[in-house]
């Protein structure tokens, strides 16, 4: 359906051995999908549809590559029209855009640094100007930086991580709620390191806890306005955040059995995608103020 997928084997899809990547580094966060190798899997042809979203509206934000775009691209199979806010990787969001208007579905694209609050406010604008409704948020931008040691963490570094990391949350939670009506649903990203840390990333770890405690308080505070709030913790997942914030040598292993992922393999964003699609659906109409964890088969306490 989508020649750029046409690579895509059935074998590769549900293969869960031990991947090594090939080393590689990118200098800037987020990253850029198009330069990766191999390319993160996003889409799954082997996927059959059922409406689950038709006639919804749904912001992304970070939709423009990694888990951002699989979800983006799910939903949209789904019938949803699509509003993607990202920063400035302009090439992996007209890519995924060109993806949705094949589908049939309607997307626009917002760049700008969500840690500015009038930029939340100026992507809500827009999509209410160009859908005239919003039904879903998905709260996922977010930005890591490896550091071996808490006293190498730059006051610049730890506001940087909070604001991409919570307060556009926050920022984007607060414009979206006005225009939200029951039977809408917020769906946060958080991670694994929120449950059992991680050494290399105190501060990013520290957000991720923060969007746990956000995402419940939130479901508190809305269910009395049938919007319902959850949030997804993903292991360790192929995007391009990885090869922007890890050495090459770690990418190496990245997700491999030296991590200790009882799968021994990272995630493809695609297989991290459908825990988003159930929360966004009536499928879960009963469930508000939880954390669903695709991460490899760790066990974590929540």
């Amino acid at each position: 359906m989508y020649p750029e997928y046409d690579y895509i084997g059935k074998e590769k899809i549900c293969n869960n051995v031990d991947i090594a990547f090939p080393p590689q580094h990118q200098n800037i966060q987020p990253g850029f999908e198009y330069v990766m190798n191999p390319q993160p899997i996003s889409f799954n042809p082997y996927y059959v549809p059922s409406g689950k979203l038709k006639g919804k509206v749904a912001i992304i934000t970070g939709g423009d590559s990694g888990i951002g775009r699989s979800i983006a691209y799910l939903f949209a199979m789904e019938g949803a029209d699509i509003v993607i806010s990202y920063l400035n990787e302009h090439r992996d969001a007209n890519q995924t855009k060109n993806n949705i208007d094949r589908m049939g579905r309607k997307c626009i694209l917002i760049p700008g640094d969500l840690r500015d609050s009038s930029n939340c406010k100026l992507v809500v604008d827009e999509a209410i100007n160009n859908f005239g409704k919003i039904d879903i948020l998905v709260n996922n931008c977010a930005v890591q930086y490896i550091k071996k040691s808490i006293t190498d963490i730059t006051d610049k570094q730890l506001e940087d991580t909070f604001r991409t990391n919570v307060f556009s949350y926050f920022y984007m939670t607060r414009s979206v709620v006005p225009y939200l009506k029951p039977g809408s649903s917020i769906i946060n990203t958080t991670s694994i390191t929120a449950y059992k840390g991680n050494k290399d990333l105190i501060d990013y770890s520290s957000t991720k806890g923060a969007i746990v405690s956000l995402t419940r308080s939130l479901s508190s505070s809305l269910v009395d306005k049938g919007i319902r709030v959850n949030g997804v913790a993903p292991g360790p997942v192929w995007t391009p955040l990885i090869p922007a914030s890890y050495s090459k040598e770690d990418v190496k292993t990245f997700g491999t059995y030296t991590s200790k992922v009882p799968m021994n393999r990272a995630g493809q964003p695609f297989e991290i995608a459908y825990s988003y699609l159930f929360l966004a659906s009536d499928d879960s109409r009963y469930m508000s103020g939880q954390v669903l964890h695709p991460n490899g088969g760790e066990i974590v306490e929540s």
